[in-house]
């Protein structure tokens, strides 16, 4: 299962060095991560999705990452509701003739066309990632000279769903 993981750092030297080095030494495979300043000064945010095969497993790495000398909060949001979104730039092979038949494929992801030569289109498109995947999925048949992507940063919602009723006896 996939998990994502938070981790407000302190901003030094070295710290992504060693968050990555314990989900190394732990065996846990990073697919995606990404690291940028908070509202708080000398403060960072590491967001990570980690593929993980059981729920111990999560509360171990969880607890390892908190021992952390400049980790200061860890958080599975998995569960709770948040908000996730990834950027990718995709460069597609879009010849004069087929640019029209292209933009209206691109048009219900609001792709923004962020550069244009002869034959190609660059088009930058934000959401979560399986957005970023159906897009990429659809302009494929196209052509696709280059893809990059930012990798998932996400936080949880101000208000959580309540998943469960309360425990109430009601008679």
């Amino acid at each position: 299962m996939k998990r994502v993981i938070t981790t407000t750092v302190l901003n030094q030297s070295g710290v992504l060095n060693r968050v990555t080095g314990l989900l190394m030494k732990r065996q846990f495979n990073i697919e995606s991560i990404t690291v940028g300043h908070t509202e708080t000064p000398g403060m960072s945010k590491i967001t990570f999705v980690v593929h993980v095969e059981d729920s111990s497993k999560v509360e171990q790495l969880v607890k390892q990452l908190s021992k952390q000398i400049d980790v200061i909060k860890v958080n599975d949001i998995s569960d709770k509701a948040m908000v996730m979104r990834e950027l990718a730039l995709v460069k597609v092979v879009t010849p004069p003739q087929l640019r029209q038949e292209v933009r209206s494929i691109v048009e219900p992801f609001r792709a923004q066309v962020i550069d244009m030569s002869k034959n190609v289109t660059t088009y930058q498109v934000t959401g979560d990632p399986e957005k970023i995947e159906a897009f990429i999925d659809l302009v494929r048949p196209y052509g696709i000279k280059e893809i990059s992507r930012t990798g998932v940063t996400a936080f949880t919602r101000e208000t959580q769903r309540a998943d469960t009723v309360p425990d109430l006896i009601l008679q």
